[in-house]
């Protein structure tokens, strides 16, 4: 048997660290009435945009990639593709700024739009009904994105006590130049406090977040098509 990874030393940590909450079987059942909801809700435009994917650059139309769960557990999350083909393969060495750098070469016309409105996230909620994911959550992370984090960050661990979320505590309260150290911190704060009414307004300020950009996307796209 081989030596225990870093990964590996912090995910069995958050197991044994467990607290578990009553109130997590609260934020559990709002995450089956959410997530089921909205599923709900966006079949008729999820089948659009998988249509619209299709026939503008082909298959697949999903995006699958591993993140690191609820106590290190990995699973496949789901997004609407918004790359080109193969781009994971040539963007796989990097991260960070240097990815963000690359990605944009590689977003289709289709998926900058997708991304700005957040329609390309609609997928997770199917994750956040299966018990991989929550409504509300630290942002799930790629396996050699979180070996890397842990090295720097001896607390990023901590983050595995709860399910990532489709949207979290850092995300209302700062974009992405801020550092990962930074973003746990808030993170580690939803983890430490989390109860029903924090839920639900990191819920709320989502909701407003993402009506303002799909607004701008929208706006965007009809004024640019006049030019």
């Amino acid at each position: 048997m081989g030596a225990e990874t870093l990964a590996e030393r912090y995910a069995r940590l958050a197991g044994e660290d467990v607290r578990h909450r009553r109130v997590d079987v609260a934020l559990r059942t709002l995450d089956i009435a959410i997530s089921g909801f909205f599923l709900a809700l966006f079949v008729p435009l999820a089948v659009v945009i998988a249509l619209a994917i299709r026939l503008g650059s082909g298959s697949p139309v999903l995006y699958r990639g591993p993140r690191v769960g609820r106590y290190g557990e990995v699973f496949e999350m789901m997004k609407f593709r918004t790359l080109t083909a193969d781009a994971e393969t040539r963007l796989g060495p990097y991260w960070g700024a240097e990815l963000d750098r690359r990605t944009g070469s590689e977003v289709t016309g289709l998926g900058r739009w997708l991304r700005a409105s957040q329609l390309d996230e609609v997928p997770q909620l199917w994750n956040v009904l299966r018990g991989n994911m929550s409504i509300v959550g630290p942002r799930p992370i790629r396996p050699a994105f979180f070996e890397e984090l842990c090295r720097e960050i001896p607390q990023y661990w901590q983050r595995l006590v709860v399910r990532p979320g489709l949207t979290g505590f850092a995300q209302t309260r700062m974009g992405r130049e801020p550092s990962w150290a930074e973003k746990l911190a808030h993170d580690l704060e939803y983890v430490a406090d989390r109860s029903v009414w924090l839920y639900l307004h990191v819920v709320g300020a989502t909701i407003m977040r993402v009506a303002r950009q799909s607004g701008a996307a929208v706006w965007g796209l009809l004024t640019h098509r006049t030019a």
